[in-house]
């Protein structure tokens, strides 16, 4: 089982003509087989996509119309910035299921617009600014480098994308193996949060355990970490590991992410150290040994 994503996923592209939307489609079809059933782009309605190796997908002029032909559940954007949000709404209001943005440097006061859609909507939104979802030898949907992957028992939730491969990587060498990793982003203003990925990962029976990974910035890992230890109350919970980047960063700086920023006392790593550490989370002294604090972990 996985969560979110799985082999009978279907996924149009909004921006597939594009350079990136190109490149990371034919990733997914030729060495993962996704189902990719189309694109879509509002001038080349009617045409079709050719990948490097004679892929093709149909493009239509809008995801309404891409999601009647084709029963797509799933949509992925690699639509620039100052079109990204008009993107997600567009998968919105055609009631996708599943949308997953990869685009960075959306405008924020874009992102608080989509997120006012979204709360009155059907869809889920994965992102902004984040390398997507994969389950193992299921679905790939985003950037993420499907050659580490291994099929196995650990669910991965992560802020930072590198990081995200890091544990990915390290998982797959201790012989773990991941059910699904999810890259939720590191925007102030983004779909989902971590408390929505742990929530699903506590009742996923085949994910045995899980990693989760977060920076500075933003209160997200300390609301994550109440939740965690609501649901032990309730008996609900499962051995974790996680990770904080930027402990050394200087206050009132922005760090990589937009949301990777230390303000009025508040989102520096100490605090969220010791909220997941409250909450039973093993956390690694280096992103180095992610895998083997989590094996640590399992032998008790």
């Amino acid at each position: 089982m996985s969560i979110l994503v799985n082999k009978d996923t279907k996924v149009i592209v909004q921006g597939l003509t594009g350079k990136t939307g190109t490149f990371h489609t034919e990733q997914a079809l030729r060495y993962y087989g996704t189902k990719m059933v189309g694109g879509v782009h509002p001038k080349k309605g009617g045409e079709l996509w050719h990948g490097s190796e004679e892929e093709t997908l149909p493009i239509f002029a809008s995801v309404a119309e891409a999601k009647d032909a084709t029963g797509a559940d799933a949509s992925v954007i690699y639509v620039p910035p100052a079109g990204a949000a008009d993107a997600i709404i567009e998968a919105i209001e055609a009631e996708i299921p599943f949308i997953t943005c990869i685009t960075e440097g959306i405008p924020v006061l874009d992102m608080v617009r989509v997120k006012a859609r979204l709360e009155k909507s059907k869809s889920r939104l994965l992102g902004p600014n984040c390398p997507g979802i994969l389950t193992p030898e299921e679905c790939k949907i985003g950037i993420m480098p499907g050659s580490i992957f291994k099929k196995g028992n650990v669910g991965i939730v992560s802020r930072s994308g590198t990081l995200t491969y890091e544990a990915v990587f390290q998982t797959t060498n201790e012989g773990l193996g991941q059910t699904t990793a999810v890259g939720i982003g590191g925007d102030p203003v983004k779909g989902t949060e971590f408390i929505d990925v742990l929530e699903l990962f506590l009742a996923d029976p085949e994910t045995t355990s899980i990693i989760m990974i977060g920076e500075i910035g933003g209160g997200a890992e300390e609301d994550a970490a109440q939740f965690l230890i609501d649901e032990a109350k309730k008996g609900r919970k499962k051995p974790m590991a996680g990770f904080i980047a930027g402990r050394t960063a200087p206050k009132g700086r922005t760090m990589g992410h937009a949301g990777a920023v230390v303000s009025g006392g508040k989102g520096d790593a100490e605090s969220k150290i010791a909220a997941m550490e409250a909450a039973g989370i093993r956390v690694s002294p280096s992103p180095a040994r992610l895998g083997s604090t989590l094996v640590e972990v399992l032998k008790g």
